[in-house]
């Protein structure tokens, strides 16, 4: 049984997290694992919001660090379903920072990880459609087939190199 489209908005998610002194390196700036492995759970909430199924992380297509972070910075994290294939998801997740001191917000990384759903066997099952609610959401929809495609003709090429040894 196929689930009905959802709007974007039904399986968006807010985190935010406070940067500890065990979350930073010999800088005072966090560690890019932190950050990763903050995305990767604001990610899987958000995926598991929209299919109401478990998933798992099939792959992180670009983890991009733009500002570093440092200790007692308040670190939000917006996750949201940019693209709905079969069994899989495209999830953005934005990185923000807030230095509450100096009231000074930055914006320190972006990512894009493929989610898939999985049933009570473990196996991957369809997830809803999603329903865009405005020209933002529609272009990360947009872009996120660009970046399927992309995946799609690099494991092509890379198969057919295989095969050619």
């Amino acid at each position: 049984m196929e689930k009905m489209a959802k709007p974007v908005s039904r399986s968006q998610v807010l985190m935010t997290e406070l940067v500890l002194p065990s979350h930073t390196n010999q800088l005072d700036t966090i560690f890019g694992g932190t950050i990763m492995a903050w995305v990767d759970i604001a990610g899987a909430i958000c995926g598991t919001r929209h299919a109401e199924r478990p998933v798992v992380t099939a792959s992180i297509d670009g983890m991009h660090f733009i500002a570093p972070v440092y200790t007692g910075w308040i670190v939000t994290l917006k996750a949201s379903v940019n693209y709905v294939h079969r069994t899989s998801m495209e999830i953005g997740v934005r990185v923000d920072a807030e230095n509450p001191v100096e009231k000074l917000k930055v914006h320190t990384a972006t990512a894009y990880l493929t989610f898939v759903a999985l049933n009570a066997q473990g196996n991957p099952m369809p997830v809803p459609g999603i329903i865009t609610e405005n020209d933002e959401q529609r272009q990360r929809g947009e872009e996120a087939q660009i970046r399927r495609q992309m995946r799609l003709e690099n494991k092509r090429k890379i198969d057919e190199k295989r095969a050619s040894r």
